[in-house]
């Protein structure tokens, strides 16, 4: 779901800090400089970068804007492979006989199964496409606010590391206890007084 889907899943969050220079030089240097690569590494597992958001599949930052009137418009783009289990478990069974039959065994040693589990995986990953998922991100940069339009832990964990390489800003994700620290009036004792707080459970 993105910022267009007829229903909503977000983080929020609230960026610490703001640059030293013009905002919209120092953004579009870091979206270039950690873009998603254009060719795909056919080894590589996992595999992340920013895209435009009118062009996700198209990384070019040059020909796409990502300024949407007083916000920052882009998407995070993740490509991850995975294997099926039931695939490597049809190829090793594959291969296992093949070396039976070339060494006169009936068995494969223990050593030997890791060997040819080893082989399998690496054919594999060089021949799987990656899977895309894409994640939009709606920056408010004046207000400090942003919001990333998913909920997903792996997603929310790639964009807080690399949105941190790109900007060198700190992106806090929003929860009732960061919501006091960062955006509350609360004085500095109320903030500890709330920060000692357990939940209370309720049952019949």
């Amino acid at each position: 779901m993105g910022f267009l889907s007829a229903t909503q899943s977000m983080s929020r969050y609230h960026i610490l800090d703001v640059f030293d220079t013009e905002p919209m030089e120092q953004v579009r240097d870091g979206l270039i400089q950690h873009a998603i690569p254009t060719l795909e590494n056919e080894y590589e597992e996992i595999s992340a970068g920013w895209t435009p958001f009118e062009s996700p599949y198209l990384p070019d930052f040059e020909q796409f804007s990502f300024v949407f009137g007083t916000y920052f418009l882009f998407s995070l783009r993740i490509d991850k492979k995975s294997i099926p289990a039931k695939l490597v478990h049809k190829q090793m069974a594959i291969e296992i006989e093949k070396k039976k039959h070339a060494s006169g065994r009936d068995f494969v040693s223990k050593n030997e199964k890791s060997e040819i589990k080893e082989t399998v995986m690496d054919v594999l990953m060089h021949k799987m496409p990656a899977i895309p998922n894409v994640y939009d991100v709606l920056w408010d940069y004046d207000a400090g606010n942003l919001f990333l339009f998913t909920t997903q832990k792996a997603a929310n964990e790639f964009f807080e590391t690399i949105f941190f390489k790109s900007f060198n800003l700190k992106p806090v994700r929003l929860f009732p206890y960061t919501l006091v620290e960062t955006r509350s009036a609360f004085s500095s004792a109320d903030k500890d007084r709330i920060l000692t707080l357990t939940p209370c459970h309720f049952s019949r």
